[in-house]
Parts: structure tokens; C-alpha cells; sequence
């Protein structure tokens, strides 16, 4: 009786194991290719066009918030925008090292939010500027679901690349101060363009001054106030109250990280959609 059984057992591995053989490979994400170790050194970046329209459209305020002119942009800066952001999407991202891969994803979504914000300019919200992508996006608003970006065979949105690369496949929660929204509650946009070789003293800057400002973190009678920042994205600041409060500490100037010791919880959260205009 055994031998009976024992040949078809036999058959049906083989079988399976032939036909494992002929299935097509599953094809690898960006994402997972983003995540993938990096060449040491890698090859370069070169951001400087970007930096120079950042310097000249973009005005630190005395309130610490960095606005953006974007009716002079518009006019007198939109073109080259466009040119930098052609050379950027010609750019292969695993040719770079893991620092330099972070600068190129970050710099490439605030310079196509900006580019989007151009055209559709003047707005009062980047929620106003509606630009397809599902459902979702019908009801959210926001032009972050819609394939605005062609990078190699692939076609991304701007949530593909804060969400599925920056956030997803290089997991450092300071990418939350590198992406700009755009919007008065978001961390600056900065007035010079993210580099591999400084990319974490400036993603350092980038956390300390949005912790230490009003639009981050302020305490009102005892109670904890944050940027919805920290609530929507809670799981990347170690998904409690108590890793978000220790992450603000971190960052947080002596006075404000001494009365956050003595905290909790998180009491409140809130976020300005306004735009980052200096016309406003």
C-alpha cells in the first residue's frame, strides 16, 4: 500500500516545483529599491538651481515662518523651475548614495509642489488645487494622489514619494521637516535645497526650529498642543504619546524640553492650510 501512495506524492511535488519554476519573477517595487542598500559613495546631485530660486523667492519672515513669493515666482522664476524638475526626473535614484537618494526624493517633492502651486496660482490652499487621483482625493482635496511625476518607468504622486519612498523605504521621521505641504502649519520650506553631504545637520536645523516654534509645539495652561503632524503620523515618532514627547525633547529648546519632562500626553493637535504666501 505504501508504494502506491508514495509515487503519486512524488509526482504532485514535482509538479509544483516545475511550475514555481515557470512563474514569471515578481517584479520589485520602487519602494523596496529606495529601501535597498546603496552605492558608497554613489554619484551627485547637483541642487543649485533649485537653491537659487529658493533664495530668491523665498522670504523668512520675524515670525519665523518662511513664506513664499509666488506671484514674482510665477513670472520670473517658473520656467527654470520647470527645467530643474525635467533634470531631476532623468535622475536615476539607485545610482545614489542613501543620503544623497533622501536630498533627491525630498527636494524633488518640494520643488513639483511649488511647480503645482505656480499653475494653479493664485489660491488661497493647496486643498483648493484639485488635480484627480480616486475618490479620495475628491473628498480629501489637494492635488497629492494625482501622477505628477515620471521617474524612470514609473509614474508617482506626491504621496508616493513622502509615503511610499521617504517615509516607507528610508524610515527617518525627520522627513517630516524635510517635505513642504506648501502650507503655514507645515515645517519651512527652507531657503536653500536639501544635499547629501549635509543632510542631517540640515534635517537636524529643519526639526529644531518647527519644534521650537508655535506652529509645532505650544503649551497652553499645562496642556500639550502639536502639530496634527504628530497625530497623523503618530507610528513614525514611535506610535504613543510618550515617543512623540520624546522625540520633541530631542529637538526642543532647554526651556520648552524642561516643562515637556513633566508631561504626558498629548492634549490637542491643529494645522493651518493656508497657503505660505507672502501676499497673505
Amino acid at each position: 500500500m505504501s508504494r502506491f501512495f508514495v509515487a503519486p506524492r512524488l509526482i504532485v511535488l514535482l509538479v509544483a516545483l516545475l511550475s514555481f519554476d515557470l512563474l514569471p519573477a515578481r517584479a520589485v517595487s520602487l519602494t523596496e529599491q529606495i529601501a535597498a542598500t546603496a552605492p558608497m559613495p554613489g554619484e551627485t546631485v547637483d541642487h543649485t538651481a533649485w537653491t537659487k530660486l529658493l533664495e530668491t523667492y523665498v522670504k523668512p519672515g520675524p515670525d519665523g515662518l518662511n513664506r513664499v513669493d509666488y506671484a514674482t515666482f510665477k513670472v520670473g522664476g517658473q520656467a527654470d523651475l520647470k527645467a530643474y524638475l525635467l533634470r531631476l526626473q532623468a535622475t536615476d535614484p539607485m545610482k545614489l548614495g542613501r543620503n544623497e537618494r533622501f536630498a533627491f526624493l525630498a527636494n524633488l517633492y518640494n520643488a513639483k509642489t511649488i511647480d503645482i502651486v505656480l499653475d494653479a496660482y493664485p489660491v488661497k490652499s493647496i486643498k483648493d488645487i484639485a488635480l484627480g487621483g480616486g475618490l479620495v482625493a475628491a473628498v480629501t482635496g489637494g492635488p497629492w494622489k494625482a501622477k505628477v511625476i515620471k521617474l524612470g518607468t514609473h509614474d508617482l504622486s506626491l504621496d508616493d514619494i513622502e509615503h511610499g519612498l521617504l517615509r516607507k523605504a528610508l524610515k527617518d521621521p525627520r522627513v517630516h521637516y524635510a517635505v513642504n505641504c506648501a502650507s503655514i502649519g507645515c515645517p519651512n520650506l527652507k531657503v536653500r535645497a536639501f544635499t547629501g553631504a549635509d543632510l542631517d545637520t540640515q534635517l537636524d536645523t529643519a526639526a529644531r526650529a518647527y519644534v521650537n516654534s508655535s506652529r509645532g509645539v505650544r503649551i497652553d495652561n499645562g496642556k500639550l498642543v502639536v502639530s496634527s503632524i504628530y497625530h497623523w503620523f503618530k507610528d513614525d515618532f514611535g506610535g504613543t504619546d510618550a515617543g512623540v514627547i520624546t522625540h520633541l525633547r530631542k529637538y526642543a529648546d532647554p526651556p520648552l524640553a524642561a516643562q515637556l519632562a513633566k508631561l504626558k500626553s498629548l492634549s490637542d493637535h491643529g494645522y493651518d492650510w493656508s497657503l505660505n504666501d507672502t501676499a497673505r
